[in-house]
């Protein structure tokens, strides 16, 4: 029995007979040959059917298969120029495991809304499966960078009694008769961390319940957010900055072909290099005037300023010291003056707007005190994030990253709903 062989291990092993197991992704037929094109997961690969190398019954069962049946195909493997990997198989033999019924997505152009009613079957097209391996090996990227410089994965619970990021974007449930929340953030939970063990990271869904339509919001999203003791505003942008370079250019290493497939123009991810511009809140508001753009000090950037500051440059742009006001209440404010925070987001280009938040956080207990009294939370809710500054407070910093938003960026795609296996938006809880 030949052994049974992924479409991404073809290579090296023309001549050889071997077995494939996937689905029919589409077929063309002429005369005596029929042309399958076999999908797998890992590839591709076209498989011809020759009326003299296969049984009657096979010839006429590959002659008649519906789109998205599952299949086992025998056959040996062919150098072929003309194949974009390069191969194609020559079938012996062909068993179909399952026969698919009418396949609901068709050549044809179809709605967004209808793709995303069947997004558990648009997955299966080649652009979304490239989006999903790129987001896979941001993943893995960003695992590694911070796996392989001393930090130290820390899970965060998804339930949390109190708000982190503003009281107005909760998911409140009932958690045995106490309200409780789905997480806006990790890290509070992060910051603990970071005073036991110096580095900490951790990665998982983060939810919001932002009444927004825009296509760079989602209602559930997953963010990568590392804290590290003694780091302040500086030492956290510096490790944003070769955190982002890092990811961006292991996804050109490793998914060269996926980007191609998404006609993704590399050579403006290839410029990511760092360093990278930055320049303050204040510096941002007076070059959006100068430009006639209508926006007053001390209110947080939209998406359209964001897009116009980061259309200044080639580059993520690093915004820092933004006004105390339109930040969250343990972010750190600048001792030289108080109504700056301590507080940075990195803009990516090409309108992919924020895709890092982050900064120092306070570390005086009075002031943190002063702060949670301030924003009309609950001190109790918060009094064990308190004792991280009784027991030993040390200046430390941090951020967060949205995967989906880098997706997006990384993958020149639209809207960040493509950028997740199931989005969770406004008015879409399915599939």
């Amino acid at each position: 029995m030949p052994p049974w062989t992924y479409i991404q291990d073809i290579a090296g092993l023309d001549g050889r007979e071997v077995v494939l197991k996937g689905w029919l992704q589409n077929k063309r037929s002429s005369g005596k040959l029929h042309f399958l094109q076999l999908r797998d997961g890992t590839g591709t690969i076209q498989c011809v059917v020759f009326k003299g190398d296969v049984d009657a019954d096979v010839f006429s069962v590959a002659d008649h298969l519906p789109q998205e049946s599952s299949m086992i195909v025998t056959g040996v493997v062919r150098a072929e120029p003309r194949s974009p990997s390069g191969f194609e198989i020559s079938v012996k033999h062909l068993s179909v495991v399952t026969r698919a019924q009418e396949y609901p997505i068709t050549p044809k152009e179809h709605g967004i809304a209808f793709l995303l009613d069947h997004r558990h079957l648009w997955l299966r097209s080649s652009r979304q499966h490239a989006i999903l391996r790129i987001r896979s090996e941001l993943i893995k990227a960003s695992r590694h960078y911070f796996d392989s410089r001393g930090f130290t994965l820390l899970d965060a619970p998804v339930f949390t009694p109190s708000a982190c990021e503003g009281t107005t974007t909760l998911f409140e449930v009932d958690y045995f008769g106490e309200p409780a929340y789905l997480t806006q953030s990790g890290q509070l939970y992060m910051e603990a961390g970071a005073m036991a063990l110096g580095k900490v990271y951790c990665f998982g869904p983060t939810f919001r319940a932002e009444k927004s339509k825009t296509r760079r919001h989602l209602m559930e999203f997953w963010m990568i957010e590392p804290e590290v003791a003694y780091f302040e505003l500086q030492d956290d942008m510096d490790l944003a900055e070769d955190f982002v370079e890092t990811i961006v250019h292991h996804v050109l290493t490793r998914c060269s072909e996926e980007l191609n497939v998404l006609d993704r123009n590399v050579t403006k991810l290839e410029k990511i290099r760092k360093p990278f511009p930055r320049m303050t809140y204040g510096e941002a508001v007076e070059r959006l005037k100068k430009q006639g753009v209508a926006f007053e000090w001390g209110n947080d950037f939209g998406a359209d300023e964001e897009t116009k500051i980061a259309e200044w440059f080639d580059l993520p742009v690093i915004v820092h010291r933004y006004p105390a006001a339109c930040k969250a209440f343990y972010m750190k404010n600048d001792p030289e003056d108080p109504n700056i925070s301590l507080s940075m987001d990195m803009l990516a280009p090409e309108g992919a707007g924020e895709i890092v938040g982050g900064g120092q956080r306070e570390d005086n207990l009075e002031t943190l005190q002063n702060k949670i009294a301030a924003h009309d939370l609950p001190m109790e809710d918060f009094s064990w994030y308190l004792d991280v500054r009784r027991y030993g407070s040390v200046p430390h910093a941090g951020f967060g990253m949205g995967i989906e938003r880098v997706v997006r960026w990384v993958c020149g795609i639209d809207h960040v709903r493509e950028a997740i296996p199931f989005p969770r938006m406004l008015e879409r809880l399915r599939p």
